[in-house]
């Protein structure tokens, strides 16, 4: 009889309490993934806009100086978009010598600018500051910017400053 009690198997409360501390071990392993998944997002939303704006960055970088204002966005020739200064949305301000452009992709709002360094055609500027940025959804009703700048001057130019 005595062998038999020292043989004897898990209690039905122990078992019990086993499952649940295995069960809160199992919801913790969860929440970390669920938390690693929401953070490669953010990473992944994040990449894209950097991009996006570098992006358009380079192509603002590579078009003639007489087309720095107007964007092939397709690259099918055509110019889908023509930057203005008159402080229509997406410009601030009119007249102040920012040109501005915007779209949206992928919940992500892509906005670059050119500022010129003096009034008149763009054939008169002796440099451009561009600049793109980039404005995505950061979870929980918050936003995130991204921009990205240069200095471009115009081959052409032969003034003074």
């Amino acid at each position: 009889m005595l062998r038999a009690r020292q043989q004897a198997g898990f209690s039905l409360i122990e078992v019990m309490m086993a499952m649940v501390v295995l069960a809160f071990g199992i919801l913790g392993v969860m929440s970390a993934f669920q938390w690693s998944d929401f953070g490669l997002r953010q990473g992944t939303t994040g990449t894209r806009a950097l991009a996006l704006a570098e992006s358009r960055l380079e192509a603002k970088r590579a078009a003639p100086w007489d087309a720095l204002l107007t964007d092939d966005l397709d690259g099918d020739g055509q110019t889908e978009i023509t930057m203005h200064d008159d402080g229509r949305p997406p410009d601030a301000q009119a007249g102040d010598g920012i040109y501005t452009a915007m779209i949206e992709q992928d919940g992500i709002s892509l906005r670059w600018t050119v500022q010129s360094d003096r009034a008149g055609p763009v054939q008169s500027w002796g440099l451009a500051v561009i600049t793109a940025g980039a404005r995505y959804p950061a979870g929980q009703g918050q936003w995130r910017d991204v921009t990205v700048g240069t200095l471009r001057a115009n081959p052409r130019y032969l003034g003074t400053r």
